[in-house]
């Protein structure tokens, strides 16, 4: 099998997000779920997608799963990305691609300059109590805390500013005990001149990724929080790792485009 590791929402080698991707052509069912736990493993990096072709005339074109090294999840975008991209690169699919996956019927749509759109079910947001020991955990007082629901499963914090996002160098195993998957921590950008509406970074312990690079499925939550404070349905998130990279968002009611581009970095043999 051919393995491609592909970075995903940017345009240039060695940023963004890198994601495993396994396009199982020749099959018709996925292998057990030991077999695709130790390639994400061995893999190593936050999501391994495999995907696998199904029948003409269904509601989708490929079946999708993604794996992080400990862990299968539920909704990863950045993978989806990357798994659309290596569909429409290799010609092994032409036009918007449907994947069934455990977040029900997902799009990615090609555009002319190269990006790809992911049409994603909004994340529901419920305001909570910010949780003891959170901040501390942070190392940074929180303004306020939702939970973003069942698909994305992580407690997401407004802090006061941009530079306190940047600054954070949290206690990793203390944020484990506050979510499902992780914590999303986000400000508003202190200049949106500079091409991006508000800024986020990631941790997700739980799951065995300290911090993420660029996380799609986090802007569906952050797309709908910060439409409401910011006005506007269409913006620009920076997720501010050491990778960085930039997901352009619109909100669409209960579903949210995320929008960003990809480029294959590494490709080789699978021999087991």
């Amino acid at each position: 099998m051919r393995i491609r590791i592909v970075d995903a929402f940017t345009d240039r080698p060695f940023a963004g997000n890198p994601a495993g991707v396994l396009l199982l052509d020749g099959q018709d069912s996925f292998p057990d779920d030991t077999r695709l736990q130790q390639i994400a493993l061995e893999v190593n990096h936050a999501e391994t997608a495999f995907a696998h072709p199904l029948p003409g005339g269904g509601e989708a074109d490929w079946a999708l799963r993604w794996f992080t090294p400990a862990t299968e999840v539920d909704l990863c975008g950045h993978a989806t990305l990357a798994t659309a991209h290596v569909l429409h690169t290799t010609g092994a699919h032409t036009g918007p691609v449907r994947f069934a996956t455990r977040s029900g019927v997902l799009v990615a749509t090609p555009d002319r300059d190269g990006s790809i759109t992911l049409d994603f079910p909004t994340a529901p947001l419920t305001e909570v109590e910010i949780p003891a020991g959170v901040g501390e955990a942070l190392g940074a007082a929180p303004l306020a805390c939702f939970d973003t629901g069942p698909n994305v499963g992580d407690l997401l914090v407004e802090l006061a500013d941009e530079k306190t996002v940047l600054a954070l160098r949290p206690r990793h195993r203390d944020l484990a005990a506050h979510s499902r998957r992780g914590i999303i921590v986000t400000a508003r950008a202190e200049d949106p001149s500079q091409g991006y509406d508000f800024v986020s970074r990631c941790f997700f312990p739980n799951v065995g990724i300290d911090e993420d690079p660029v996380t799609g499925s986090a802007h569906t939550a952050l797309a709908p929080y910060w439409s409401e404070r910011l006005g506007g349905t269409v913006l620009t998130g920076l997720q501010a790792s050491p990778r960085s990279g930039r997901v352009r968002t619109e909100l669409l009611g209960g579903r949210t485009l995320l929008t960003g581009r990809a480029i294959t970095v590494i490709e080789g043999d699978l021999l087991v």
